[in-house]
């Protein structure tokens, strides 16, 4: 009865305690109660356990007691900061997702973006190819849980040396191919090296599954090899992510004698390379084979997607792997979404086996590389004191310098207050940005001469800032 009474005067005092915080305010610890009122773990806890029932406080293991929110019933909206506490303090920033993928305010020029302004998407001829493959039957069925093997077998021919169709996992696009990768080949809390500057997708990702993204240096041919070394053997990382082809932002491309160091580099280090091959088919010059073409030992992990080359909503791509890690992917993609629906998969095959794919990447490869000249020409002639990281052999973008005392942050605002919207630079960083950069692209503006108005507006904005 003692013991009763210990815990209704405790819970007494709690409760006008908990009165005069907030919600969300954290009870001080069960350790400190103890002390500050005389009484035994036993008559603490069991007087949190009655002010829990009462749903006056919520209990998290291994953290403490927090004052619940005070439900109004009956009130307009509903109370949701409980969830607050529940939650934890683990965050999922999207902000620069979301930023890259929000459309433009109406009468605002895009120089941002990652995907093919509509005009130069295959619509026509990708509603055909949905046409034919929904006319089959079969089409609903459930798919090969690692994809068609016809379009595995597509995605093997890409990419030649020796990558078989049963190398290939199809997933739901390139963001979740490499979700899937950063799960399946490092563990939580563990480091995982990236260029410096590279895709802010790819670090939301990593960051997501709870890893430590680690930046490698890169110059005008991307990658530094003997800097990639000195980080592995720092850091112990067992993985590297690498744009070897085109790289966004900077628009580098590996050469062959490169390509191989980082394998060479990598395997040494018993590490894998996460090649994303996300540019492959924005060139009409020749670039070296994809590393892992190149590879052997199991080593590259390589991403193909046709989201950006066709449509934002052909989420599908191909990812190659072999050995233990191949296995770890597919499982990985089994429990987090079965497979890839399967009339997708089958608009994708028709599309891409009939002649309507050679003639889209033709005629895009045509357009993009007079946008892109289009743009180096703006660039130089209305921003003269910018400078152009290289005039890439294809690709989206263009990455910019401007001048040291600009403020990157105010441009990117002027400039969308004047009617252009461009990336920031700081936002392709794991770690602290070297100067004021920004990302132009030239894919997502509804022509040349809107593109050439986009970049008179942001030289007003870099003017005025």
């Amino acid at each position: 009865m003692n013991d009763d009474s210990s815990i209704a005067r405790l819970a007494a005092t709690l409760r006008e305690e908990i009165d005069r915080l907030r919600p969300g305010d954290r009870l001080p610890s069960s350790r400190e109660l103890v002390r500050l009122h005389n009484v035994s773990p036993v008559t603490v806890s069991r007087a949190i356990g009655r002010l829990s029932a009462e749903g006056r406080v919520i209990t998290k293991p291994g953290s403490g007691a927090y004052v619940a929110p005070v439900v109004a019933h009956g009130a307009d909206s509903a109370d949701m900061s409980w969830q607050t506490v529940a939650l934890g303090d683990r965050v999922v920033d999207d902000s620069e997702v979301n930023g890259l993928l929000t459309p433009p305010p109406d009468g605002v020029i895009p120089l941002t973006g990652g995907y093919l302004n509509p005009a130069l998407r295959p619509s026509r001829a990708l509603s055909a190819a949905a046409s034919r493959a929904l006319r089959r039957l079969d089409v609903w069925e459930m798919p090969p849980l690692t994809g068609s093997a016809e379009l595995r077998r597509w995605f093997a021919q890409e990419l030649g040396g020796d990558v078989t169709p049963s190398d290939v996992l199809v997933v739901s696009g390139g963001q979740a191919a490499l979700t899937h990768a950063f799960r399946s080949l490092a563990a939580p809390q563990t480091p995982i090296l990236v260029e410096t500057p590279t895709y802010p997708g790819a670090l939301a990702a990593a960051r997501a599954a709870g890893l430590r993204a680690t930046a490698v240096p890169m110059d005008r041919g991307g990658v530094r090899p003997e800097l990639l070394a000195e980080a592995f053997a720092m850091t112990g990382a067992r993985v590297f992510l690498c744009q070897p082809t085109l790289h966004n932002p900077t628009g580098a491309t590996l050469t062959l004698e490169r390509r191989e160091q980082v394998l060479a580099i990598a395997r040494a280090a018993g590490a894998f390379v996460i090649e994303d091959d996300y540019a492959r088919y924005f060139t009409t010059v020749p670039v070296p084979p994809p590393m892992v073409a190149l590879d052997a030992h199991g080593t590259v992990v390589h991403i193909n997607s046709l989201t950006k080359v066709l449509s934002p909503s052909m989420r599908l791509a191909g990812v190659v792997a072999r050995g233990p890690a191949a296995r770890r992917l597919r499982a990985n993609q089994l429990v987090e979404s079965f497979f890839v629906a399967r009339p997708l998969q089958e608009t994708a095959l028709e599309f891409v086996s009939s002649p309507s794919w050679r003639r889209h990447l033709t005629a895009l490869n045509t357009e993009l590389t007079l946008r892109r000249n289009t743009l180096a020409a703006a660039l130089t002639a209305h921003m003269p004191t910018a400078e152009i990281h290289l005039v890439p052999r294809g690709g989206l973008h263009m990455w910019v310098r401007l001048p040291d005392e600009a403020d990157e942050d105010a441009v990117v605002e002027v400039a969308k207050r004047a009617g252009a919207l461009v990336s920031p630079g700081r936002i392709y960083y794991p770690a602290e940005p070297p100067g004021p950069r920004i990302r132009v692209t030239h894919s997502a503006a509804a022509h040349t001469a809107e593109l050439v108005e986009g970049v008179r507006r942001l030289a007003t904005a870099l003017d005025a800032s």
